[in-house]
């Protein structure tokens, strides 16, 4: 694992993050750069994929599906730093005709992105189809989603779960977004989620927990939940991280699910974030 490259794209990603939402006054940057360390990594450490060759089918290529995709901006960054499409296309984030909308679309078929995900709760279901897909052509490559935690306030998650186990889908590792807030508030007073260890147990899933901003602990997780793929079960990763992390007055927070930074706020987190690669 090279750590200080994962550090210094992360830390770019966030200020990506950030410079796209100001500049059209919109987006979800709170989720977004909570989860930039976990996306950092798994595009530059862990999956495998030809950026330069992107195909729908994806046949010999490890899938990511980001199932909680209002929290775009930080997909889009990761995917341009990883070749994908060029980094300087991430201005045109959220404006008209742009390839890069306010939440992933497969009409603009921009690269890296092979399901719409704008409503929650449908990502896992997608995966799994991808995943028996891959079964199917003796594909031994694997299928990674990410999925925020009030999402699985939807049903239809929970059927996806309960499907996965029972056809013994054991090439899919799912990722919770675990930081404790959805657009309304806490998730524990909007609708409380009780022991997700023990629901996804209980559906049938092998259950890792981790901290999302440590880079020793998530590859140690994520090696670890890959050595458990092929044996009978699904596997679910918890993971814990702050809504905002990286932003100090964005941190502790729900209120910026989904407000973007005026000039003087922009100004204050970018100085909260080095850039050893450079702004688009």
């Amino acid at each position: 694992m090279n750590k200080d490259l994962l550090i210094n794209t992360a830390s770019q990603v966030r200020r990506d993050i950030l410079r796209m939402v100001h500049a059209v006054n919109s987006g979800h940057p709170g989720g977004s750069l909570g989860c930039a360390d976990f996306l950092s990594y798994l595009y530059f450490e862990q999956m495998d994929y030809d950026s330069k060759n992107f195909t729908m089918d994806g046949i010999g290529e490890d899938i990511f599906y980001l199932s909680n995709g209002h929290i775009s901006p930080v997909w889009y960054s990761v995917l341009a730093h990883s070749g994908y499409f060029p980094v300087s296309e991430l201005g045109t984030f959220r404006k008209l005709s742009s390839r890069l909308q306010g939440h992933p679309s497969t009409d603009k078929k921009l690269p890296g992105i092979r399901m719409a995900s704008g409503s929650l709760g449908q990502g896992l279901s997608v995966a799994l189809g991808t995943a028996a897909s891959k079964k199917l052509n003796n594909d031994s490559k694997l299928v990674f989603t990410l999925h925020g935690d009030g999402e699985l306030q939807e049903g239809q998650i929970w059927e996806a779960a309960m499907y996965a186990s029972a056809n013994k889908v054991d090439n899919i590792i799912s990722t919770i977004d675990f930081n404790g807030r959805q657009i309304d508030g806490d998730t524990e007073q909007v609708l409380s989620l009780g022991d997700l260890g023990a629901k996804w147990q209980a559906f049938g899933w092998d259950v890792l927990k981790m901290n999302g901003h440590d880079f020793d602990e998530i590859h140690a997780t994520m090696q670890k939940a890959v050595s458990m793929t092929g044996k009978g079960k699904p596997i679910v990763i918890i993971m814990h991280t702050e809504m905002g992390q990286g932003v100090d007055f964005m941190m502790g927070s729900h209120k910026w699910h989904g407000v973007a930074p005026n000039d003087e706020q922009l100004e204050n987190a970018l100085n909260q974030l080095p850039s050893t690669i450079g702004d688009y």
